[in-house]
């Protein structure tokens, strides 16, 4: 396939660490679904641009700004879903976590609606964060 999925094209565009230029990417009414046993703070629905910029403040902040995506791969389901796999890494508490991630998007009319990011609860490798360094 030559040429990107809509949806597909719309998540290229998406920068969880410049949310202010992502915010008009999501829907006013947007909601982020967040599911981890392991930052219980941060898990419930994100309603709107604004909770869902909030939330990647939060998780920036937790992380000391080390939270990454790297997405591993991305499969368009019908006209509006996404199935994004993805490998996140963040360093929390001293400690460097790897966590494989699926994230399903619904996006209609070049906007995400909903999100539903599903993260385990046993993490794919953890590291002291001096052996990271």
């Amino acid at each position: 396939m030559t040429e990107d999925h809509p949806a597909i094209a719309v998540l290229r565009q998406f920068d969880p660490s410049d949310m202010a230029a992502s915010a008009p990417l999501f829907a006013e009414d947007a909601v982020w679904h967040y599911f981890n046993p392991n930052l219980p703070e941060l898990q419930g629905d994100h309603v709107g641009r604004e909770a869902i910029g909030a939330f990647f403040a939060a998780l920036a902040e937790k992380s000391r700004g080390t939270f990454r995506i790297e997405p591993v791969s991305a499969t368009p389901v019908g006209p509006e879903l996404v199935v994004v796999q993805s490998r996140n890494t963040l360093t929390l508490g001293g400690r460097s976590v790897t966590v494989d991630v699926v994230v399903v998007w619904r996006i209609v009319a070049d906007r995400v609606l909903e999100v539903w990011d599903i993260v385990p609860g046993q993490p794919t490798e953890v590291r002291d964060a001096t052996d990271c360094e």
